[in-house]
């Protein structure tokens, strides 16, 4: 039986009566103003495309749940891992990160790998990339970093000069730059891949004692990539591909799944290993190697519900490392600082004032603040519930008697002046790229080194290439002898 269709109204709520002819004086003559389905349809269509990310502009997103396995009480309080078996609602995003909304999935880039967990004290985001490095330790930089992986403002292209120079400048991306370029720098899709926290976080137990943690979460599908010819391929016929390997897996009932570890060092051992090692340990061009600090296992993650409405529940989606939860915290980590100012900034910006109220971004538990008005605020839809709620927090004369961060987080115990450090001249750069080339299998090694001299062909600089060869062979000699063999040959083999 054929269902009847739902009665057209405009946005007001009042019924249209044609949908297929504007109002004119005349049957020849002009448009009328007073037509306001016409005027209303074409003004919300100029309004129907938000501003895009600035970077992570592309992505595709699914709800889930994370499951707790294993115990980890002994690190943190936070109640979403407190029982073996207990279920949290999530929504992830993943993205490509420096091409625009219409970029193709399967260009070399990091991915941007977000995780949500709409838990009973909040949202957790865990914003993090499929990568555990970045190109950079001080968010400073970021803004510089990421126009070099834009468009070059004259000619409206993507620069190898502009990449490659910035690059060669700063040594320490030496390691992001060695993974972007292996095969990890095309993965198949999204489902594929793993996903790693990056930054360095802190857990805070029951008893106030903390320590600092990175979070990994590695596929159960396997690790995939493509070759780059078949990146090339796909980025012509099927630009798409992770969004709709993705969608197309979960409408089938093939839901994706990743195992949720952490690797976690005490306050002591930061102190010691990077005494004995010369690394900083929340340094973001770092990682801390298994075999000091091994994985521990904590859940799985499983992706199990497409969106209904993308624009509403993927490209509204507003995450940020700073939405944290009771038993979990930050570190000196200068990137993650940055980042827990920049991404509610730019969310703001892009979605709204009020864009924690829209579903995807509401949390599942009471909300209550002195937060009012702005742009889309309503008691409909405001998770604080009813506008005639207090709008200011009353002050005790007695004071709060703070304790440290709260939570049961005693804070950092700070040394030194405040002022800008620079520790380029004192910073290891090049032995953890070299331990990830050695890593490699020849072959790998062979389609790395290829990949880059593809890429600096359209760098006529000798002065950048050969800064950047220098880095290279600072890793490993082998390292930087095949890229600059390759160069002198014209390009890869």
């Amino acid at each position: 039986m054929s269902q009847t269709p739902s009665r057209l109204t405009t946005a007001s709520g009042i019924p249209v009566v044609d949908n297929q002819n504007s109002i004119t004086a005349g049957p020849r003559g002009p448009v009328l103003l007073q037509d306001f389905h016409l005027i209303e349809k074409l003004q919300h269509f100029n309004r129907e495309r938000i501003p895009e990310r600035v970077v992570h502009a592309k992505g595709s997103g699914a709800y889930g749940t994370f499951t707790v396995t294993h115990d980890i009480s002994r690190y943190t309080h936070a109640k979403l891992f407190s029982a073996i078996g207990k279920q949290t609602e999530t929504f992830v995003r993943f993205s490509t990160v420096g091409g625009e909304k219409g970029s193709a999935d399967t260009e070399r880039d990091p991915r941007g790998f977000a995780v949500r967990f709409y838990t009973e004290d909040g949202n957790w985001d865990l914003v993090g990339n499929n990568t555990p490095m970045f190109f950079i330790k001080d968010a400073i930089k970021f803004p510089d970093f990421v126009h070099t992986q834009k468009r070059d403002p004259q000619t409206n292209l993507k620069s190898a000069t502009m990449m490659w120079d910035f690059w060669s400048r700063a040594p320490e991306s030496l390691h992001q730059v060695t993974m972007l370029f292996s095969d990890r720098g095309t993965p198949d899709g999204y489902r594929h891949m793993d996903g790693f926290g990056s930054h360095t976080f802190s857990l805070v137990n029951a008893g106030g004692e903390r320590v600092w943690v990175k979070w990994h979460l590695k596929t159960q599908q396997g690790i995939k990539n493509l070759l780059p010819e078949d990146a090339a391929r796909l980025a012509g016929s099927d630009p798409d591909h992770a969004q709709r390997d993705l969608f197309g897996a979960i409408a089938a009932g093939d839901f994706p799944k990743w195992n949720v570890f952490i690797q976690v060092m005490t306050e002591a051992e930061a102190a010691t290993w990077e005494a004995r090692t010369g690394w900083n340990p929340f340094d973001l061009t770092k990682v801390w190697p298994h075999k000091d600090f091994p994985r521990i296992p904590v859940g799985v993650l499983e992706l199990n519900r497409n969106p209904v409405n993308y624009h509403a529940e993927v490209e509204q989606a507003a995450l940020s490392p700073a939405n944290i939860v009771p038993g979990l915290g930050f570190s000196p980590d200068k990137m993650l600082q940055g980042r827990l100012f920049a991404y509610h900034d730019a969310q703001l910006y892009r979605v709204g004032t009020n864009h924690q109220h829209l579903p995807v971004n509401r949390p599942r538990c009471p909300v209550h603040h002195q937060q009012r008005d702005g742009s889309m605020a309503g008691s409909a839809g405001d998770p604080n519930g009813s506008s005639a709620a207090q709008n200011y927090a009353p002050v005790d004369a007695r004071g709060s008697a703070p304790q440290g961060f709260g939570h049961g987080d005693a804070g950092w115990p700070l040394d030194g002046a405040a002022a800008r450090y620079d520790e380029r001249g004192e910073s290891d750069d090049f032995t953890q790229a070299g331990n990830l080339f050695r890593l490699l299998p020849a072959d790998e090694q062979e389609r790395l080194t290829s990949n880059i001299a593809n890429a600096m062909r359209g760098v006529p600089s000798d002065e950048i290439r050969l800064r950047q060869i220098g880095h290279f062979t600072k890793a490993d000699p082998a390292y930087g002898a095949a890229v600059a063999r390759k160069l002198a040959e014209g390009g890869a083999r």
